[in-house]
């Protein structure tokens, strides 16, 4: 992107304003200088041939859920039955799929958006112990590969060929600490839970207590295996696109490498959900077997500053995740690291919440590092989501790569 993106963009803001798309973004900045009433005037303005994305920001909160009562159990069955293990993944049937399918158009070429993280030695990751690493290095058998490559961490194994055809060539090899948790990934409901203080261990999606299923290989519940191959429609709500687009700076930062951001501790609103989806004039409303994939333009950090990238993340709270609840979406995603807004002032000190309410209480699954920048370029927010993720039973994630099947859209 240019250097002068957010001076070009915001050189538009009266013209932007003279149009519905407009009209909703500066909603958006009234709302968040506390000009209240004048933000209801423009959204209903602007709702009138579009209210189909219109939140009553009055049926959601942000009140903690009870988490001292799962020690006794039962208290948050899945509407699935006792058995379940894939949570809202019920909501894509076959004819969820079909139907997402028919938003594409035969009569227009379709591309193919990789949605995926790129990978490197030294991806940066949440902190443990042992650490999260991504550290590949190449093997080599049939030849002589060299000093250098050895001394660089590269694994050279016998230079003979083999057999008498001449057999060389190549394997990856990964350090000790590799894990599913790094990078793009769709953690699954073994993930997160909430701590029982006993000798449970810890309370997990549809009454499954940590030490019932836990094994040294993996979980013997709510594994990878559970979540199969899904494709169904996919929503990208571009909220720093619509940020730029209204020329709300204080929201939003560039990046070392041009682009823009939302800024560390930013909360995505109902609203910001509503007035991105306006504003991209996406005609279906959020619906059951959904994906929601929320763009914060948080991975231009990955490469330019790791550290900053790790310390904070802008997302959603408690009160945007019962939305998407009410809705029964497969999936919630981002293009940041946790999904979640960290800010102490918005989360009381609170460690993660949404993951225990996605995850733990309703079976939703969370997309992490979802790249959507390409799709966005290209002006298209919807489309058809594909995943296949690892088939390893007891894995608490997968990190495969997802594709987005979508046409480009109109400016």
């Amino acid at each position: 992107m240019r250097a002068d993106f957010a001076e070009h963009h915001l050189s538009r803001r009266d013209a932007l304003k003279l149009g519905a798309a407009g009209g909703t973004a500066a909603a958006a900045t009234a709302a968040a200088t506390g000009t209240a009433g004048a933000a209801t005037d423009v959204v209903e303005a602007a709702s009138t041939s579009r209210g189909r994305h219109d939140i009553d920001t009055g049926t959601y909160d942000d009140e903690m859920f009870d988490f001292a009562a799962v020690a006794g159990g039962g208290v948050w069955p899945s509407p699935y039955g006792p058995d379940d293990q894939r949570g809202t993944l019920n909501e894509v049937t076959p004819e969820t799929t079909a139907h997402a399918l028919r938003l594409l158009r035969r009569s227009r070429p379709v591309n193919s958006y990789q949605l995926g993280e790129e990978m490197f030695n030294g991806f940066p990751a949440f902190p443990s112990d042992p650490p999260r690493l991504h550290d590949m290095f190449l093997y080599v058998f049939g030849y002589d590969a060299g000093a250098d490559f050895a001394a660089g961490g590269g694994i050279q194994s016998g230079t003979e060929p083999l057999g008498p055809n001449l057999v060389v060539g190549h394997e990856e090899r990964f350090a000790e600490n590799f894990t599913f948790q790094i990078a793009t990934q769709i953690d699954g409901l073994g993930h997160v839970g909430i701590g029982t203080g006993d000798e449970r261990g810890g309370w997990f999606y549809n009454d499954n207590y940590a030490a019932d299923i836990i094994s040294p290989t993996g979980t013997s519940k709510l594994g990878n295996e559970t979540m199969g191959p899904i494709a169904t429609r996919a929503v990208i709500v571009d909220v720093v696109g619509m940020k730029v687009a209204d020329g709300a700076t204080d929201d939003f930062f560039v990046a070392p490498n041009g682009e823009p951001v939302l800024r560390d501790n930013y909360r995505i609103t109902l609203d910001d959900i509503s007035h991105a989806l306006r504003r991209q004039r996406v005609r279906r409303p959020i619906g059951s077997g959904d994906v929601v994939i929320f763009h914060t333009g948080w991975t231009h950090l990955v490469r330019s500053d790791p550290s900053r990238y790790l310390t904070q993340e802008p997302g959603i709270y408690l009160a945007e995740a019962r939305y998407l609840i009410d809705k029964k979406v497969a999936v919630a995603a981002t293009d940041t690291w946790g999904l979640e807004v960290l800010d102490p002032a918005v989360t009381g000190g609170n460690a993660f919440p949404v993951h225990q309410e996605l995850l733990g209480r309703t079976g939703i699954r969370i997309g992490e590092s979802f790249v959507t920048d390409a799709p966005i370029a290209d002006h298209c927010y919807e489309g058809v989501l594909v995943v296949t993720p690892e088939n390893v039973p007891g894995a608490t994630c997968g990190s495969s790569a997802p594709m987005l099947l979508g046409q480009p859209g109109r400016a």
